[in-house]
């Protein structure tokens, strides 16, 4: 990869990466709302908040090079996290965890609750001494790698965000489908 696609690969990554983040925080905030009432009113905010920047840029367009030079910057400076965390995991080889062992752990941290956060379970891991550098994406990443089941609407507490449940993590994974039946073999 040249040096070009790596920073345009960088930029890409990190943008969706802002997006999400501020996406992610909008919606929290709306969530705290401590009533429907008070929810409604932090949605109204957040449209007449963008509806105000998006007038703001039409009725003066040279403001638009300040916040793409910001936003680009921003994106890189993500993008570049997200680059050397990805660089410097383990790629499929013997050292990486498998399927089953990631369950375990899962069920470990779960306890006798019937779902947990991933906020939850990097938690854990990080306080074990393992992946410091880790995001819930990043956890996201490897549990989408190993067949994992994870959800963004798992509720804990009243607030739902990506976790796991212990029913998925019961269901037999895709890798432990049974094979051909010994019986269905024919008799010479």
């Amino acid at each position: 990869m040249t040096r070009r696609q790596r920073a345009a690969e960088r930029l890409w990554f990190g943008s969706t990466e802002l997006a999400r983040q501020f996406a992610d925080r909008a919606a929290a905030w709306v969530r705290k709302g401590p009533t429907r009432t008070h929810r409604v009113v932090r949605i109204v905010l957040v449209v007449l908040g963008l509806y105000v920047a998006a007038r703001i840029v039409r009725a003066a367009p040279n403001v638009m090079w300040v916040l793409t030079a910001v936003w680009c910057w921003c994106a890189a400076l993500a993008g570049w996290t997200t680059e050397e965390i990805t660089e410097g995991a383990p790629v499929e080889n013997d050292a990486a965890p498998d399927s089953a062992a990631v369950r375990t752990l899962l069920v470990e941290v779960l306890g006798d609750r019937p779902a947990v956060h991933l906020s939850t379970v990097l938690k854990h891991l990080q306080e074990g001494g393992h992946h410091p550098g880790w995001t819930v994406t990043d956890l996201r990443v490897r549990l989408a790698a190993l067949g994992i089941p994870h959800d963004r609407r798992v509720k804990v507490g009243r607030i739902p965000t990506w976790g796991v449940r212990r029913r998925d993590l019961e269901a037999p994974s895709p890798d432990d489908a049974p094979g051909p039946s010994p019986t269905s073999s024919t008799a010479a």
